[in-house]
């Protein structure tokens, strides 16, 4: 089924899932891109919605840790207030202490 098809995703960007900025990694639940706005790593759920299974939310955050550890290497926080698309669940690891991202180097390329 395409993202397009998907229940309540009418011109949703995140169900869009398009590939704008570098991913890091992507699964059933889940997909983790560099976020376009803030230049850190966001995981996204792949179902549309705001309320994942704990099980999901718990296995988005265990993933969006990972590619933070592999990929940034810096000490984080998980920001899940979603600002911009609030009816699709996705959150940030935010360098802990700030916000943005930006010059910011990866350990390594995705």
């Amino acid at each position: 089924m395409s993202p397009s098809a998907l229940p309540g995703s009418d011109h949703c960007d995140l169900c869009e899932a398009a590939r704008i900025t570098p991913w890091f990694h992507e699964d059933d639940i889940c997909w983790i891109a560099e976020c376009e706005i803030c230049a850190v790593p966001m995981v996204v759920w792949r179902a549309h919605g705001t309320e994942p299974p704990t099980e999901h939310l718990a296995h988005m955050h265990a993933r969006l840790s990972e590619v933070v550890s592999m990929h940034f290497g810096f000490e984080h926080y998980i920001d899940d207030n979603m600002r911009n698309i609030p009816d699709h669940y996705h959150a940030h690891a935010r360098p802990r202490g700030g916000f943005f991202g930006h010059g910011l180097r990866r350990a390594t390329e995705p």
